[in-house]
């Protein structure tokens, strides 16, 4: 490949508005096992298969150029052929948005979280009052919705009232000039190569659900400075923790959805976005059904975990080994994640002696999980958490690798077992 960000470029292509689906592949060899799935089960749902966040290649030692790779070889060795995003993931600095175009990336997912005030919606109105004055000179926009009402086709009216529309420019005033300088930026270098672009905005790394209000300011926003965005990823209503199924009432859920779905509608329209997606099967027809088919799932941990079924299934020793090394890791390693899983909730690997049960215990087995659900073993989370100590480890990370290179035909049909489990899920409700 005489000029590869220029063949990378050409070999993906941004998405627009269909339905699409993010596999994370954090070792750059699940690849094919994705295109298996989406075969198999995935008619109708474009796939972006180069999707890494920064903090994950920092955590793996990658570059952007070697996901991009990866994934094209991988796609390409699989007979994959039709159309492919490839998703920067992440991306929080102009710095990052360089080196993803650089590599021929063309969704760029901006996260703004850094600039969100995640503490606002405990604020007294006094303390709001004053965190206002703080942002004030910064939010030109307050007066454009104060006192207005939006009548949403969901049926919900959204109030947006003198504190509703404060809160909102504490919570996300500042988040909403980073994400549309990105987004400027993002326009420009993109440009600057010739390249076609487009924009997911991420805001749901927050510990409160984000509200109605929130969502039709931050995207009316966002879209009035423009910004090319293509799908949102609100912080929906339930608990959305790494490596299970949803925790929540899935009837509310589908009614807040309905409620976000007419916003994305009425304001783009523009996809919603499923973030920490992997494994949340449970949600899944919800999300196609209210979205009518304008949604992206982005998933990354889960190809790890079915890469250490490889390890549990063909070398058991190795996957102990690996189960003691996270456990001792995990206490560290969780610290960015939203999980509830603790060393107490999953047995040490000592006390399994049977090494199919050792796998139930720590992967799950999906070949039991109930139709339109996922998995909740705790086990899971704990090796979720702990991906970057073992592929920066000096010996667990090349060994996970040749193993997987040995029986690359295992991983490719454990892989596309579990993503067709996530596929069927979503055309369900297509």
């Amino acid at each position: 490949m005489s000029n590869p960000s220029l063949a990378q470029s050409a070999a993906v292509s941004a998405l627009g508005l269909a339905p699409s689906f993010g596999f994370g592949d954090r070792l750059g060899l699940a690849t094919p096992g994705h295109v298996a799935a989406l075969k198999e089960k995935g008619a109708g749902i474009l796939p972006i298969f180069a999707q890494q966040s920064i903090r994950e290649m920092t955590r793996t030692n990658r570059t952007p150029m070697q996901v991009m790779s990866d994934a094209l070889r991988g796609a390409a060795d699989a007979g994959y052929s039709g159309p492919q995003g490839a998703d920067a993931d992440h991306l929080k600095t102009p710095q990052d948005v360089e080196r993803t175009a650089a590599a021929g990336f063309v969704f760029f997912t901006i996260d703004p979280s850094a600039e969100v005030d995640a503490k606002a919606d405990d604020y007294s109105a006094d303390e709001l009052a004053t965190k206002f004055r703080q942002v004030a000179g910064e939010v030109n926009w307050v007066g454009q919705y104060e006192g207005r009402q939006v009548s949403l086709s969901s049926g919900a009216k959204i109030d947006l009232t003198k504190p509703v529309v404060a809160k909102a420019a504490v919570k996300y005033g500042r988040a909403i000039n980073l994400a549309t300088n990105l987004a400027s930026h993002i326009r420009n270098v993109t440009q600057s190569k010739g390249a076609a672009h487009e924009i997911e905005l991420s805001v749901d790394e927050t510990p409160q659900p984000t509200t109605l209000a929130e969502h039709y300011i931050i995207a009316d926003q966002c879209l009035r400075n423009g910004m090319k965005l293509v799908s949102l990823a609100p912080r929906f209503i339930g608990d959305f923790e790494k490596g299970i199924d949803y925790k929540g009432d899935l009837k509310a859920h589908e009614r807040s959805l309905a409620d976000h779905a007419a916003i994305a509608k009425m304001l783009g329209p523009y996809k919603l976005s499923l973030h920490s997606g992997s494994d949340k099967i449970s949600i899944y027809a919800i999300l196609a059904r209210q979205t009518r088919g304008l949604f992206h799932v982005k998933t990354a941990g889960t190809s790890y975990l079915e890469a250490l079924r490889v390890a549990a299934r063909r070398d058991p020793g190795f996957f102990r080994a690996l189960v003691d090394f996270s456990r001792t890791r995990y206490d560290t390693d969780k610290a960015t994640y939203h999980v509830s899983a603790t060393l107490a909730s999953a047995p040490e690997s000592s006390h399994v002696s049977d090494a199919k049960e050792l796998e139930r215990q720590y992967l799950g087995d999906w070949s039991k999980a109930a139709p339109g659900t996922g998995l909740s073993d705790p086990g899971r989370q704990i090796l979720h958490c702990t991906f970057g100590s073992v592929l920066t480890h000096n010996e667990f990370g090349p060994q996970l690798r040749q193993l997987l290179e040995q029986h690359a035909d295992t991983y490719r049909d454990v892989l596309a077992f579990h993503f067709g489990k996530h596929l069927e899920a979503l055309r369900a409700g297509m």
